[in-house]
């Protein structure tokens, strides 16, 4: 009996040091996830009154915690040239709205989706071109590469569809993909063919965009002498990388005049350098 009572009362002092230990890591696990939360509400702290105190109309429409941090990056990167980018999946664009972002950010550029593949023209390309040219903002095309089609196909399409002006950004490869029926190698040929036919009728050396692991895996080595435009939207990036010509650092943007989300770019530069690699 007495071996019995020992056994049980050391039980029930090991549960309650149990209980105590889950008691206190469970609240440094509270503490630890406030402090982090307070820290991150720190930092977009500009960002956040902002939007609670100052932007309730678009409650609806924007993720509070993402356009904080859209506010911060533009903060960052202050003098340099804000632009979106737009295709069919913006719908009808008011162009005439198309202004500012925040209020306070001129829009002064703007990648308008032409073509897809060898095949299909983007629906609202013509509108869209043309409704840029009228609000008077610098305006470039896009061709969206699909790997698995014919390059030079594909470079006559955009050809065939974009008519370039003085003024104009140079044309711009949008790869994304990887192929599915050939190798790499093969998929870097076709590029390269693409972008030379490209320059060939254009005069202009194109632009490449894609994101920023594509960029590191399969382009940035053999494609260097290309200028980029990389996608990255990771929250601790907050400024353009050196060797970034455009950053697209946001896809959950709310512009006036277009009913839907929308990407947003940063020209590693002024808007006197923007015009310099304009069509001439």
């Amino acid at each position: 009996m007495g071996s019995k009572t020992t056994r049980t009362n050391y039980g029930r002092k090991t549960k309650r040091k149990s209980s105590l230990f889950a008691k206190i890591s469970s609240s440094f696990k509270i503490g630890f996830l406030i402090l982090i939360i307070g820290m991150i509400g720190y930092h977009y702290r500009s960002g956040l009154a902002h939007y609670l105190g100052f932007k309730s109309e678009f409650a609806t429409k924007t993720d509070v915690f993402s356009e904080a941090r859209n506010l911060k990056v533009l903060e960052k990167n202050d003098g340099k040239v804000v632009g979106i980018d737009v295709s069919e999946y913006q719908g009808k664009i008011r162009w005439s709205y198309v202004d500012t972002l925040e209020q306070k950010y001129p829009l002064n550029y703007v990648f308008i989706r032409a073509t897809v593949g060898c095949d299909r023209v983007d629906r609202q390309f013509k509108k869209n071109w043309l409704g840029a040219q009228k609000n008077k903002m610098i305006r470039g095309a896009y061709h969206y590469y699909r790997p698995n089609e014919n390059s030079l196909d594909q470079a006559e399409l955009f050809i065939k569809t974009v008519t370039l002006k003085k003024g104009d950004l140079p044309p711009v490869l949008d790869i994304e993909k990887l192929p599915k029926n050939q190798s790499i190698e093969r998929l870097k040929i076709g590029l390269r063919r693409w972008l030379n036919a490209i320059e060939k009728h254009y005069g202009v050396r194109p632009i490449i965009y894609t994101g920023e692991k594509y960029y590191d895996d399969f382009l940035k080595e053999e494609f260097s002498d290309y200028l980029f435009w990389i996608a990255n939207y990771n929250f601790y990036r907050e400024e353009i990388q050196d060797e970034w010509l455009f950053w697209q650092f946001t896809e959950k943007a709310v512009v006036p005049g277009i009913d839907t989300k929308v990407d947003v770019n940063i020209y590693n530069g002024d808007l006197e350098q923007l015009r310099f690699i304009t069509v001439e």
